[in-house]
This record gives structure tokens, C-alpha cells and sequence, in this order.
């Protein structure tokens, strides 16, 4: 690139800009094409004084490179006309698909035909255009996974690429981890991969296609990698979308393979704070400590010292899946309909907090989840939301009337845009100005049931949360549209309840024996079960499965009467009662009035209906009724009741699991809050296949036959887990990096020793490892404040290692919590820990070693 004396642009591909004037405009000619640049000297990235000049400079330097991984790909830009701004001030982006009327004739483009609309992309296939875009405040270029056939239609992709973002506490570190086990995987295939570091958090893997499968087909595969590598890795890897699970976890989007999505092009900058690239990477590379993102100096400095190293992917793509393919090719397998376009249309994500994604995944017949959600939208005027996940995207009716609630009474339901799914968890405040401009809540959400779905009538049952404005009912729902194919009229109808027969109560056997009567204030604690498998099951004992809730163990303890007292307490003896003011009057009400001790789980449910132990970390300690009623918004709690251990001043400890079982369900009422969930009997390994269906921890095998051991852990409850969790005390604290240089690194963590007969006092703390995922921003600060509470100058361990050591702060062990862990090394170590969060309602002396064979310690 020269000024004006027709130079072919081969001294800026080496790195040399043009020099910023006087003058506000220069005309440069690349490749034969000549460019107007202006304010060359206008810093784009302030924090680092990066210049427009830079950035022209820099993309002139990797053209190469980046052209051969974008050349025949529709590019998608976002401009920083002005540049990116400060922290406190940032710069406004242009999100770019379609070009503009004042592009160049020489521009290479495409056309890509949708249902409803077409749009016109450039393709970045030289250095002029390349050029022209960085004048006009491109500083990102994102292209999708499939190139443009020789005829100039959409060809099947020809590359895949796994997107790992890393959720909040977790780092770069862990995304290399997660990228050698993808990479591991895809080896098995037959696929090679190369990483990527984003520019932004996480890291992209590029495996070269042949060009013989679909997107659709492409992402279905990405999609089963992604569950494998959270299967394998359940503490570490997520592969669904919903945004509150993944704190602590790397989040594998395989969503990027859709033919509608696109990935930031590697070589690209980003429109960050300071200039940032998506930089290829070697594996080596990913081994070292202290991997970090790269910047564009630093890139340039590789390239100019080796090759790219991302051209064996593209290597390998020019070998499998040429461009010369036949139009033919793709015909079938390129772009679908965007189904999210008119979504995006009336929407700036800049000024909406709703979720405004690129685009939709791909969907088809079967594909997707069933998930709902109803909000209340207080607009222009209140009306209700109602929408069903489908497709890949959610399907959408605005109800002006809201959600009939009487057979005999239909409402209007208007057909809306499409949603992106990220809007299953949307609640908040639309601004002033914008469309759909108002505060938004979730009135209900869960899962349903489909019935028929066609185009012009749909019948689900809503399956809802027991607290969402459906009180946890089934409803069958009935939409049905009432004009022509084009009509945005339907009405809804609520279905009649099919009948069905209910269950008497069940009274226990006549040949037990009518249990003693014990006073109502006796003291209980929980009964414990140990770790342990299917195996560990004698075929010859009758058992049933409970699911494992992830939550925390609670003995409730009622007078009789409608005003009478009603107490909570952990294990360890702590009354909790003042933290769950919800689950008071919902007690009395399930009880009937009645006086009982009760034993569950206490509960916070995430918008799936699954139980999120992070989030019910927020009520713990809480007293404050302002507080309390601050966190009840954000984390509602219930209490699933699993055991009956006193009635009416009446004890049921000593009888049999099966006969209390039965009491429970015949006393113990569900409402609201307090639920009584299903007892199954049949295999262990039906139960725990729906508990992992569900999302849930595991399964608790009772046998019929045990009675209530209160305080003890036997052999006749036994806790068997998809994913290993192990009970810890803290005894020091390692400094952090970066974010965390004010709070912590990682915490050193052990589990108390065995003690031998008649030894006395404490029992000394067996180092057990240091975890440095899974926290959240907010518990970091919140532990950090503890820990410094209680330091003291010596190591709490018997057998600490010396580099742990080095730099640790030791504290007092008194603060129990819990980790997620992949296995025990030979060491006893833990593997691959992450935590999960504290426990208040254990003490040291609580926690013991899991095991998983019968003969181990009891855990």
C-alpha cells in the first residue's frame, strides 16, 4: 500500500502503514484498487493509543493469512466508527450484514436469499477490500463456516468449530484443558484440531470437513461432542445454553456450526479495550503456565518469526472439500431461514438489555428442547408473553388478556417474532424508546408436553414451577389461529382436565405394630447415607430410589394448630428458620395443622425447575428481613419433604422405611413451597437414568426394610452420584492474578484423619489438594472476607507440599465446604476440582472421605 503511485500494497503487507499527514485524506492504491484514507491518526483503542494508521498497518501485515481463512465466506462486520471507547465511555458499534450504497464497485459480493428478505455480503477475498473495511471502522470480520461454491451458492461447511467460553470464575487455563479433551475426542473421529484463542475470554478449535454434510448435520454433531465432554467432565464442561449454569464451568458452544451463525475470522481484531486478536495458537503453547490472549503486536511479531500456524486446517480444507465443488454441492445444506431476523430488526443491543444473539441455531423436525416461559410485560398496556421453545428458537403469542384460567372463556393470542432461547431467563426493564418498552418478569416458566403442533394449531401442557402463577398445576393449552396463513390472530383455550381416578390414602400393614408415643419436642438429627454404586446393592433387599436434590438437608419440626411454631434446622443444630420465611405458612398448610417432624431438602430451583446449589448459597446466614426479602426475588426456595419421623407427638423412627413412606404421602399435603417428590422402586439404573433425564445429582437407594437411625450413617441408604462431590475444610489461601489480585487464587483445602481408638482432640487435617474453579466474582469477595477473619502464621496440615506452601495463607479450619472433583489421585489428591460453594450446616468433624466401594471410608 503507496500514496497515489500505484504500488501494489507489498510494503504494508510487511508491515508498514502510511504515515498520518497533515492532510485528512490520503488515496492509496492496493492491488489496483485505489482507497481514500482519512484520519489516519485517530486512536482507535485509547487505553493503548492504538491508531487508525496501526490498524490499517496491521491488517495490510496478516492479509495473507487472514484472507485465506475468510476468502468465499459472508462477512458479517462491527464498526467502531469512532473508536472503541473507555471502560467508563464506551464507543458505538455498527453491526454490518448487508452493504451499504456506498461500497465499492470492486468489492466482491454475494447474495444469500432468505424466505422473507435478502442480503448482500462482502467477501473478504484481498487486500483492498480488507483495507477499505478498516477505514471505515471495521475492527471485526465474522464469517461462517461454509464458503460460496464456484457457482456462487451456499456450499456445505468445510470446516467445524467449537466456541469454549469460559463462565465467571473460571479462566484460559481451564478452556486449554477443555480443548485437550475436545481435542482427544475429535481424534477418535478422525478429526485434527487447532486452537484459537478468541481475543475476547475463551478459545476456538478448527477441525477441517470434507464438504459432504450439512450444517444442520455438522451442528448435531458438535452438539453430542459437547454432551460427551460434559459427561466426561460434569464439574468442568456445560453444554447447554442457559446462561445461570454456567458460573464455574467452560461452556462448549456447538452452536457455531449453524449455517446462520458466524465466528469471529481468525486474524481479526477485537473491538475491546485494548487490541486484542483471535489468535491461532499451537498445543504446545496451550501446555505453558501463564497462557494469556494475545495482542496485535505480539501477533505480528509471530508471523514475521514462522508460519501460521492455522494453515494446516486450511491445508487440509483445500484437500477435502475444494472450492470448485459443483453448484450442486451445497443446493440442499446452505442457508436456512434466519428466523430471528425480524427479532433483530426492532431491536439495537446496545440500548435493550434483552438478549439480541447473531442469529438462530439451525432447527428442524426434533431438534431442541420444550422448554416454556410466560412473562408479564407491563408495555404500553399489561399483557402476558407466552412463548414455547421450538426449532431452535421460541415460538411467541402475546396474550392482551392473559392466561385463561376458565375452560368456558377464550383469550386472543397475537403471533409475534420469533425469540432467541436466551430469552427463557429474560427479566428486566426495556427502556423508554425502544420496542417493548417496559418492565418484563417471569410470571411462570418449565417444561411441556406437546400434543400437536402445526402450523395453524398448536396443544401443549405447561408444566410449571410450584411458586409461578400456574402453582406448580398441569394446564393444557389449546392455540389455535383464526384467520388465514398469514393471520397474527389465534386464540388461546384452556383444555378441560382429562379424567382420572385418585389415589386413596394407603394405611399402614395391619401386622406392624403401632409405633410408641414419644413428646413432641424430641430432638432428632439426620439420618446419613454413605457413598457408594448400583453394586453395592444386594439383589436380595428390597430398596427404593429417591432422587438426590442439591440442596441442604433440613429437619423441620411443627406444632399443631393454624398459628403454631415451625422451626428449621441444618445438621449441625442450627435454626435456619428466619432465612426461608416462604416455606412457614406452606408448612402449616401441608400439615393440615397437624404437629410433625419432618426431614428434606431445602431447595432453590433455577428456571428449569433444576436445583442450583450456587444459587442457594445467597440465602444462607441471612437474617435481616430486608435482606431476606432482597434474595427471595432471585432465589425462591422450596422444601421437598422425603422422610416423616414424628406425627401428632406420635414417633415413626423405629418403623420401616416403607411404612413412613406411606405416612408421609398420606399426612403431608403439597403446597407452594413444601413438595413431597415421587418415590421409585424397580432397577437402580432406571432411577438413575431419570435423574441424570432430570438434570439432578443421583438417586438415594433406601431399603424398605431400614429404620430411621437418627445421626448415623449405615449401609441401608446409600447416595450414589453421576459426578463425585467431597465435603472439605479450608486451611489456607493462595494469592490471585488479574481479576483476583484483591481476593484469592485458590484455596487449600484437606480432610480431617481418621482417628485411631482412644485418641483425643482434634484430628489432624489431611491435605487434599487446592481448588481454583468454579467460584463466582461475588463469593470470592465474600470468602476472601472470611478467610482474613481467621488467619493465623502456621499450616493446619500434616503433610502440606512445599510449592503449595510457598506463597499460602493459612487460616483457622473451621469453614467446611464442597468441591466437585473427577477422581482421587494415588496421593489423595483431589483431580480436577471445582468448587461448589460452603456449608454451613457441617462442621470439620462432619466430613469424612468419599468413597465409592463398600469396603472404603463411610463418607
Amino acid at each position: 500500500m503507496a500514496a497515489g503511485r500505484g504500488a501494489d500494497g507489498h510494503a504494508a503487507r510487511n508491515g508498514r502503514a502510511p504515515e498520518a499527514s497533515a492532510a485528512r485524506r490520503e488515496v492509496v492504491t492496493v492491488g489496483g484498487r485505489r482507497v481514500t484514507l482519512t484520519h489516519l491518526e485517530k486512536v482507535m483503542y485509547p487505553e493503548t493509543g492504538t491508531t487508525k494508521a496501526d490498524i490499517l498497518g496491521y491488517y495490510a501485515a496478516v492479509a495473507d493469512a487472514l484472507i485465506r481463512h475468510a476468502q468465499d465466506r459472508p462477512a458479517t462486520r462491527k464498526r467502531w466508527v469512532h473508536g472503541v471507547g473507555t471502560a467508563d465511555e464506551p464507543g458505538q458499534v455498527f453491526f454490518q450484514k448487508n452493504l451499504g450504497d456506498g461500497t465499492p464497485a470492486w468489492v466482491e459480493r454475494r447474495e444469500v436469499a432468505h424466505k422473507a428478505h435478502s442480503t448482500v455480503y462482502p467477501l473478504v477475498n484481498d487486500l483492498a477490500t480488507l483495507t477499505w473495511l478498516a477505514q471505515i471502522g471495521t475492527l471485526e470480520v465474522h464469517v461462517p463456516q461454509w464458503r460460496f461454491d464456484a457457482a456462487g451458492a451456499p456450499a456445505s461447511p468445510d470446516r467445524l468449530v467449537l466456541d469454549l467460553d469460559p463462565g465467571e470464575g473460571v479462566g484460559l487455563a481451564e478452556c486449554a484443558e477443555v480443548a485437550r479433551w475436545a481435542r482427544a475426542l475429535l481424534l477418535d473421529m478422525g478429526l485434527d484440531t487447532m486452537p484459537v484463542t478468541s481475543g475476547s475470554k475463551g478459545i476456538h478449535l478448527y477441525a477441517a470437513l470434507d464438504g459432504s454434510h450439512s450444517s444442520e448435520q455438522v451442528s448435531q454433531v458438535a452438539h453430542e461432542l459437547a454432551r460427551a465432554l460434559e459427561a466426561d467432565h460434569p464439574g468442568e464442561v456445560l453444554s447447554a445454553m442457559t446462561r445461570s449454569l454456567r458460573p464455574g464451568k467452560v461452556f462448549v458452544d456447538w452452536s457455531q456450526n449453524s449455517a446462520n451463525k458466524t465466528t469471529i475470522a481468525p486474524y481479526s481484531l477485537r473491538g475491546l479495550m485494548r487490541p486484542f486478536v483471535a489468535a491461532p495458537r499451537t498445543w504446545r503453547e496451550l501446555e505453558a503456565p501463564g497462557l494469556e490472549q494475545l495482542d496485535y503486536r505480539q501477533v505480528l511479531k509471530r508471523l514475521e518469526r514462522g508460519r501460521d500456524p492455522l494453515a494446516v486446517v486450511a491445508d487440509a480444507i483445500d484437500e477435502k472439500a475444494p472450492r470448485a465443488r459443483s453448484a450442486g454441492a451445497g443446493s440442499s445444506t446452505g442457508q436456512t431461514e434466519d428466523r430471528l431476523h425480524t427479532y433483530r430488526s426492532k431491536r439495537d443491543a446496545g440500548r435493550t438489555p434483552e438478549p439480541v444473539p447473531d442469529a438462530a441455531p439451525t432447527g428442524g423436525p426434533g431438534v431442541g428442547g420444550a422448554a416454556f416461559v410466560i412473562q408479564e410485560h407491563h408495555a404500553r398496556a399489561l399483557h402476558f408473553d407466552l412463548r414455547l421453545e421450538h426449532d431452535g428458537v421460541l415460538a411467541s403469542w402475546a396474550l392482551p388478556k392473559g392466561v385463561p384460567t376458565d375452560p368456558t372463556h377464550n383469550h386472543l393470542a397475537v403471533h409475534t417474532e420469533d425469540h432467541p432461547l436466551e430469552y427463557l431467563e429474560f427479566s428486566g426493564d426495556i427502556p423508554a424508546g425502544e420496542y417493548g418498552a417496559g418492565s418484563m418478569t417471569i410470571w411462570d416458566s418449565g417444561t411441556y408436553s406437546v400434543e400437536k403442533w402445526r402450523d395453524d394449531e398448536v396443544i401443549v401442557t405447561l408444566h410449571g414451577r410450584p411458586d409461578g402463577g400456574l402453582a406448580g398445576a398441569e394446564r393444557e393449552y389449546a392455540l389455535i389461529r383464526t384467520g388465514g396463513a398469514d393471520s397474527r390472530n389465534w386464540l388461546i383455550h384452556l383444555m378441560k382436565p382429562k379424567p382420572g381416578s385418585a389415589a386413596g390414602a394407603v394405611s399402614a400393614p395391619a401386622e406392624v405394630a403401632a409405633p410408641a408415643t414419644v413428646a413432641a419436642r424430641t430432638a432428632y438429627s439426620p439420618m446419613l447415607a454413605r457413598s457408594g454404586s448400583p453394586a453395592d446393592l444386594s439383589p436380595d433387599s428390597g430398596w427404593a430410589y429417591e432422587m438426590k436434590w442439591d440442596g441442604i438437608r433440613m429437619l423441620a419440626y411443627l406444632d399443631g394448630g393454624p398459628d403454631g411454631a415451625v422451626r428449621f434446622l441444618t445438621r449441625n443444630g442450627n435454626d435456619v428458620t428466619a432465612s426461608f420465611p416462604e416455606l412457614v405458612d406452606d408448612l402449616r398448610n401441608a400439615l393440615g395443622q397437624h404437629s410433625a417432624v419432618l426431614d428434606g431438602e431445602v431447595v432453590a430451583l433455577d428456571r428449569r425447575n433444576r436445583p442450583d446449589f450456587s444459587r442457594l448459597q445467597t440465602r444462607l446466614g441471612l437474617t435481616d428481613e430486608r435482606d431476606v426479602r432482597r434474595a427471595r426475588q432471585g432465589a425462591p426456595v422450596h422444601y421437598f419433604v422425603f422422610d416423616l419421623l414424628e406425627h401428632d407427638g406420635v414417633a415413626a423412627v423405629d418403623q420401616p422405611y416403607s411404612v413412613r413412606r406411606r405416612a408421609l404421602e398420606e399426612h403431608v399435603t403439597a403446597t407452594g413451597t413444601v413438595q413431597v417428590p415421587p418415590a421409585f422402586d424397580g432397577a437402580a439404573a432406571d432411577a438413575l437414568a431419570t435423574s441424570a433425564r432430570l438434570g439432578l445429582e443421583g438417586v438415594i437407594a433406601k431399603q424398605n426394610g431400614s429404620s430411621y437411625q437418627s445421626g448415623r450413617r449405615t449401609d441401608r441408604w446409600v447416595k450414589i452420584k453421576h459426578v463425585k462431590a467431597q465435603e472439605v475444610v479450608i486451611g489456607g489461601w493462595r494469592p490471585g492474578n488479574g481479576h483476583r489480585g484483591s481476593t484469592l487464587g485458590s484455596l487449600l483445602v484437606g480432610i480431617p484423619a481418621e482417628r485411631a481408638a482412644g485418641e483425643t482432640g482434634p484430628a489432624p487435617l489431611r491435605y487434599a489438594g487446592r481448588i481454583g474453579t468454579g467460584f463466582r466474582d461475588r463469593d470470592l469477595t465474600a470468602l476472601r472476607r472470611r478467610l482474613d477473619e481467621l488467619a493465623r502464621t502456621d499450616s493446619p496440615f500434616d503433610d502440606v507440599p512445599a510449592a503449595d506452601a510457598a506463597d499460602a495463607v493459612w487460616v483457622e479450619p473451621v469453614l467446611v465446604g464442597e468441591a466437585e472433583f473427577s477422581e482421587w489421585t494415588p496421593s489423595g489428591r483431589l483431580r480436577h476440582p471445582s468448587w461448589r460453594g460452603l456449608r454451613p450446616d457441617k462442621a470439620p468433624a462432619d466430613v469424612v472421605r468419599e468413597e465409592q466401594s463398600r469396603h472404603g471410608a463411610d463418607g
